[in-house]
C-alpha cells in the first residue's frame, strides 16, 4: 500500500484494478451498442447478486438515499402506517423520508446495539395494521445486522409489504431476496458491490410492482418515479437504447466488471468469505478487550465491525490508526458518536488487509497508554484465519 492509506471504513471500500480501470475507458453515449449490452447485463447479474430472479431491477444515478427516496416514494401512499424496525441511523432516516411523503411510519426501538426479534415484529403486527415493514439489514452506524428472514417472513404473513435497505448489507450479507419474501431490496454501488459511489440500485418484487401499479396518488418523486424508469430497464434489459435520465455510463461500466466478479467467485463463497474475515477481525479485536456496540453475536454484521473505545481513551485513536496507514471511521450514531469507532471488512478486503488493520489498531492503541500483550490481537486473528 505505498504512498496511500489502506480503507477500511465502511464505505467508500478498496476497490479492485479492474474496476478501477473501467471508470478510465473512455466514456461512450448513453445508446451506444457497447453501453446497452453493458447496461442490460448489469440488470441481469443484478437479480443474480440479489437472489431476486422474479423481481424488476433499478439502477440509477445517484445514493443509496436515492434508493431509499425511489422505494418509499413509489410503493408507499399518503396516509399509510409502515412499522420501521429500527436498529439506528438510517432507520431513522427512512421514517423521515415517508413522514415528508405523509405515510406514517411507527417505529420499533430497542436500545442501542440491538434490534427487535422476529417475535418481537409479530407481536406488533398482530396489534396493528400496517401497510408495510421497513428493516435494515445492516446498519452503517450501529454494525447491528437484522434477522431479514425471520422479519420478512412474519411481515409476510400479516400481509404487509417488506422493505430492506441492504446498503451496507448487499454482497457481503446473505440475503435470499426470493425465498425469504423481500419485496424491496435497496442499496448502494460503494460497499460490497465494490464499485465506485454513484449508483442506487433496488430490485422490486412481483408484489411490490402490483404495488406501484394500484397505487392512487400520484408519485411524489419526478425523478424517482418508476414510470419514467421502467420503460428505460426495459429497454436495456433488451439491449436497447432508451433516455429519461443521462445514466452514469462509467460507473456502469465498472459496475459490469464488479458484478462479473462477485458472480464469478459465487454468492455463497462470498458470503462465507466476508464471515470468515469478520470472524478473525473480531477474534483480534475481542483479544484486545474491544466491546462491540452490537450486544449479542448474532447482530454481528459480517460487512463492518462498530468498537467502542476502551476506558480511557478518546476519538483520537482513529486519527492515531490512521497515522499508522489505515483509515478507519468514527462514531455516527448520534446518542454515542464519541464513544466508538467503525472498520469496514467488505468486498475486496482481504485477509492481509485484516491483519494490517489490526496492527494499526495495537499500534495506536499502545501510543494511546492502553495496556494490552502487544501482539495478542494479531495473533488471535492469525489462529482463526487458519481454521479454514
Amino acid at each position: 500500500m505505498k504512498g496511500r492509506k489502506l480503507l477500511m471504513i465502511p464505505g467508500p471500500i478498496e476497490f479492485t484494478p479492474k474496476v478501477l480501470a473501467a471508470m478510465s475507458e473512455p466514456t461512450t453515449s448513453h445508446v451506444a451498442d457497447e453501453f446497452c449490452q453493458c447496461f442490460g447485463e448489469c440488470l441481469d447479474m443484478m437479480l443474480d447478486v440479489f437472489m431476486a430472479k422474479d423481481h424488476e431491477p433499478f439502477v440509477l444515478a445517484g445514493s443509496g438515499t436515492l434508493a431509499m427516496d425511489a422505494a418509499v416514494a413509489n410503493l408507499l401512499e399518503p396516509g399509510e402506517r409502515v412499522l420501521v424496525v429500527n436498529s439506528g441511523y438510517f432507520g431513522d432516516r427512512i421514517g423521515n423520508m415517508m413522514n415528508r411523503y405523509g405515510v406514517e411510519s411507527e417505529h420499533l426501538r430497542s436500545p442501542i446495539g440491538d434490534i427487535a426479534s422476529a417475535a418481537e415484529v409479530a407481536e406488533s403486527l398482530e396489534n396493528e395494521d400496517y401497510r408495510a415493514v421497513v428493516l435494515t439489514h445492516v446498519d452503517t452506524s450501529t454494525a447491528v445486522q437484522a434477522d431479514v428472514e425471520g422479519i420478512c417472513r412474519v411481515a409476510k404473513e400479516a400481509g404487509c409489504l417488506t422493505i430492506v435497505d441492504g446498503v451496507c448489507g448487499t454482497g457481503g450479507a446473505e440475503c435470499r431476496t426470493d425465498s425469504w419474501g423481500v419485496d424491496v431490496y435497496l442499496t448502494a454501488s460503494q460497499k460490497a458491490l465494490g464499485t465506485p459511489p454513484g449508483l442506487a440500485l433496488l430490485t422490486v418484487s412481483p408484489e411490490g410492482m402490483k404495488a406501484f401499479y394500484r397505487r392512487k396518488a400520484p408519485v411524489q418523486n419526478y425523478y424517482a418515479d418508476f414510470d419514467n424508469w421502467l420503460p428505460v430497464m426495459h429497454a436495456y434489459r433488451k439491449r436497447e437504447g432508451a433516455y429519461f435520465g443521462t445514466p452514469a455510463v462509467n460507473l456502469i461500466y465498472a459496475l459490469n466488471v464488479s458484478l462479473k466478479q462477485i458472480l464469478k467467485e459465487g454468492m455463497q463463497e462470498r458470503f462465507d468469505r466476508h464471515l470468515h474475515l469478520a470472524g478473525a477481525f473480531r477474534a483480534g479485536t475481542d483479544a484486545l478487550g474491544l466491546k462491540t456496540v452490537p450486544v449479542s453475536k448474532d447482530l454481528l454484521a459480517p460487512t463492518l465491525t462498530a468498537l467502542y473505545y476502551p476506558e480511557g481513551i478518546d476519538s483520537q485513536l482513529v486519527s492515531r490508526i490512521e497515522d499508522e496507514g489505515v483509515l478507519v471511521a468514527g462514531g455516527l450514531h448520534s446518542e454515542i458518536k464519541q464513544r466508538y469507532f467503525r472498520v469496514g471488512h467488505m468486498g475486496a478486503h482481504t485477509e492481509s488487509d485484516i491483519i494490517a488493520t489490526l496492527a494499526a489498531i495495537e499500534r495506536a492503541l499502545s501510543k494511546s497508554g492502553y495496556d494490552f500483550s502487544a501482539g495478542e490481537g494479531l495473533a488471535a486473528a492469525e489462529r482463526e484465519l487458519l481454521t479454514d
